[in-house]
């Protein structure tokens, strides 16, 4: 007997899993997972972004919504093979609900589903305007009372927000917003975006010189228009900045610059916010259905409170406010931090003639950006995967495809080969007195994004400076306070300085909540992002997915959203499906609502 092909195995457990739904047998269903599964499910069954975790998972939440979503027509990719290796066969399918279209993933171990994937592609009725169904643009024919395209697009940016009401306001116009925004735009779902900015961008154009992009072109595209072949590998922040001012243009955003949101509220009974917005000088009142705060994963700056920092005589700043290193030539600066932004600063300042001290309080993660891009990415994200076929959105969903709970052991054994081979390295930060770490559990960078969103550095060159002693280094005591002119630190140490930068991250996200809305929502809503781990700054309990992003909030008609470009792009899709959902009255039963266990 012929042995079975990835391809008939594939085909066989997506037969039996599509005749189990359509015949509303959970049981069989159920059955058809190994004892270890894994469902992520993005938006299509649970209307949510929820992972289950074993059968006893999977059959709650089929019990929950299988009769009511109606998925049917289960049926491989054509266009993508199966493949089998290491006990593992994996493949891609299609599938229909009620309401939508999706596409998936599947995993088989032993012929039974080891972890599926199912994601939302497109509602029907409500498909995006694209390949067949791409607009006309030109009127042909004949009206004497023709607008031309830019008087319409005049006439709707003069009306919206004043004669007709956004159906989305969208605070935050950094890459976060502006991605939702294209997605709301495609979707025909009308959305302003709140920035306090004045130009698309401003959010990266106005931050340190030197920074850049650390993550590679290949993992940064934003939808509807990837960046072009010749752009460069790591983007510097004003070619980021220009981009992205570009792109609002072209996909003819409602992109409210020099404005500022002072409160929202949301009414109970009208089932709307009241957003209370200063522009142009004079205040406006927005009232959409659905409020997003797209003010970056990492929220509000987290500057500590020292005792002398009301004596001392120089200059105090959050990295968020650091100008760059051009007025402090030749002046003594202390870094407090280690992680991105203190390397970045710290290099940028000694290029400048600074002389810079870095405090490091904690241990930090370290990974080399060509090793990263090489091991991390590179099957992924880069020339090579793009020449072997790969398109962003198959990454993307290969990435989305690992569940969080066991996404740990595939990345231990790729940071394990970037420890052996850049050995060398790491020995000579370590005898500079620089602390090491690689993440809780040894699964490195992405791990400590995905948990705290810090305690990380992509070295791109700072670190032969720490290690040659260009960038003084002062690790393993905290700051004890500051004098007129210096930081003590609280093993005595004093460091001179005429200016103190707090290379200190950001509180969570809801922190803005507190600000914009009240403490009150914010408490409800609790912490944003982390996956509850129980590593340091990711309290248990563990809930599966980033806490309270892209998905409903405990706070209704309150959603997060954020992250690196990454995840700008990826996740917007599936709020914007939930949010044109909730504008066209298609029912949306949300499964498994994540529930407060921490504030913010």
């Amino acid at each position: 007997m012929l042995e079975e092909s990835p391809s008939t195995r594939v085909d066989s457990a997506l037969a039996k899993l599509g005749r189990a739904l359509e015949q509303g047998d959970i049981e069989a269903a159920v059955n058809l997972f190994q004892a270890d599964c894994y469902w992520r499910d993005l938006v299509t069954f649970t209307w949510n972004i929820r992972t289950m975790e074993g059968r006893d998972q999977i059959r709650d939440m089929l019990t929950s919504q299988l009769a009511v979503v109606k998925p049917a027509q289960f049926r491989h990719d054509p266009n993508e093979q199966a493949s089998g290796a290491d006990g593992v066969t994996d493949g891609w399918f299609e599938f229909e609900t009620d309401v939508a279209r999706g596409y998936g993933h599947i995993r088989l171990k032993n012929g039974l589903i080891w972890t599926l994937l199912t994601t939302m592609t497109e509602l029907k009725g409500h498909e995006e305007p694209k390949g067949l169904r791409r607009p006309l643009g030109a009127e042909h024919g004949h009206d004497p009372n023709r607008r031309t395209w830019t008087e319409k697009r005049e006439r709707e940016a003069a009306d919206l927000g004043y004669a007709t009401q956004p159906y989305v306001v969208i605070i935050g116009g950094g890459q976060g917003g502006i991605a939702l925004g294209a997605r709301l735009r495609q979707l025909n779902v009308p959305a302003i975006i709140i920035e306090k900015n004045e130009r698309p961008g401003d959010s990266w154009r106005k931050r340190y010189k030197s920074l850049c992009l650390h993550d590679p072109v290949w993992y940064d595209h934003l939808p509807y228009i990837p960046f072009p072949e010749n752009w460069p590998v790591f983007a510097p922040k004003d070619k980021i900045g220009d981009w992205l001012e570009m792109y609002t243009r072209v996909m003819e955003l409602n992109y409210w610059g020099s404005t500022t949101c002072k409160s929202a509220k949301y009414d109970e009974q009208a089932k709307e916010w009241s957003v209370v917005v200063e522009r142009n000088g004079e205040e406006v009142v927005l009232r959409p259905k659905q409020l997003v705060l797209a003010t970056g994963m990492s929220g509000k700056p987290n500057i500590p409170k020292l005792k002398g920092q009301d004596v001392f005589k120089g200059e105090q700043q959050h990295s968020s406010e650091h100008p760059g290193p051009d007025a402090y030539s030749d002046k003594k600066v202390v870094v407090i931090g280690s992680n991105n932004s203190a390397h970045d600063i710290c290099a940028a300042l000694w290029e400048g003639g600074a002389d810079v001290t870095m405090v490091q309080r904690s241990s930090t993660h370290i990974v080399r950006s060509d090793t990263l891009m090489d091991i991390g990415l590179g099957e992924l994200y880069s020339e090579r995967a793009v020449a072997a076929g790969m398109t962003t959105r198959k990454a993307d969903l290969i990435f989305a495809s690992l569940p969080y709970r066991i996404m740990h052991e595939f990345q231990i054994p790729l940071y394990e080969k970037m420890r052996e081979r850049d050995a060398k390295f790491y020995a000579d930060l370590e005898k500079a007195g620089f602390m090491l770490d690689w993440g809780a559990d040894g699964s490195g960078l992405f791990m400590k994004y995905l948990r705290r969103g810090s305690g990380y550095y992509i070295d791109v060159g700072a670190c032969d400076l720490v290690i040659d002693g260009s960038i003084k280094l002062k690790s393993g005591s905290d700051v004890s306070h500051l004098t007129e002119d210096a930081v003590v630190l609280k093993d005595g140490t004093e460091i001179p300085a005429d200016l103190v930068v707090y290379a200190t991250g950001y509180g969570s996200m809801n922190g803005w909540a507190a600000d914009l809305i009240s403490k009150e929502v914010a408490d409800k809503v609790g912490k944003v992002w982390g996956l509850g781990s129980d590593t340091p700054k990711d309290p248990g309990p563990w809930e599966g997915e980033q806490r309270n992003m892209w998905k409903p909030t405990q706070q209704e008609a309150l959603w997060f959203h954020g992250g690196n470009l990454h995840q700008s792009r990826h996740y917007s899709q599936y709020l914007s499906l939930q949010l044109k959902a909730r504008c066209e009255g298609i029912p949306t039963p949300v499964y498994g609502l994540q529930e407060r266990h921490h504030l913010g």
